[in-house]
């Protein structure tokens, strides 16, 4: 094989290979759309009305996300789309968590945000979004936002490349779970009682 053919072929395995990552995402469909049974099809199954609360006067005591994925909203299954709204009251977080299945793109549209997210070596990534900023959190990894201003709410909008992104808790998965004490303890390089502790922090 000559050096002009190697480099050929070279060049198209990576650029094969760049489009298989490229690809990733909720599997693909062989119809328009998914439709489930006993649904009258007409213009209302792909319009979601679950939004307009915003729009209506409310005073948020604690951090509230508005989804609109597929458990929500079923016309966007199997379009890799969906949508969600965090509202932040002031000081309130989004507690650390990942999503398995998608990147975000999150858009900052009031107030101010403190967010971050840490990568596989361990570094963390930080940023203070202005209104009209976006930022974006990578496929599966760790992160949080955090409203640091007192007085005054943020609002922000995420976009997500799936139907169902998924969201796991990092807090409540560790600590509102059967996990056993001792497993934590040892994890976290503290005493059951500091671990049970925080377990009464998670109780119904």
């Amino acid at each position: 094989m000559s050096s002009t053919t190697f480099k050929v072929v070279t060049l198209i395995i990576s650029v094969f290979s760049i489009m298989q990552i490229s690809c990733g995402g909720d599997p693909d469909i062989l119809t328009d759309f998914i439709v489930p049974p006993n649904t009258t099809l007409d213009g209302n199954f792909f319009t979601f009305t679950g939004f307009r609360s915003l729009f209506s006067p409310n005073t948020l005591s604690a951090f509230k996300v508005q989804k609109a994925s597929r458990a929500e909203f079923p016309a966007v299954d199997g379009q890799s789309v969906s949508y969600a709204v965090l509202e932040f009251p002031g000081g309130s977080v989004n507690p650390p968590h990942t999503h398995p299945r998608s990147a975000e793109l999150l858009f900052n549209v009031q107030g101010s945000l403190q967010v971050g997210f840490v990568d596989t070596t361990n570094k963390l990534f930080t940023q203070t979004l202005k209104t009209g900023d976006v930022f974006v959190f990578p496929k599966g990894l760790v992160h949080f936002q955090y409203n640091s201003d007192s007085q005054k709410p943020a609002v922000a909008i995420s976009a997500f490349g799936s139907a169902s992104a998924g969201t796991v808790s990092i807090p409540s998965t560790l600590f509102n779970t059967s996990i056993d004490d001792n497993i934590l303890a040892l994890s976290f390089k503290t005493d059951v009682s500091t671990i049970q502790t925080l377990k009464k922090g998670f109780a119904p």
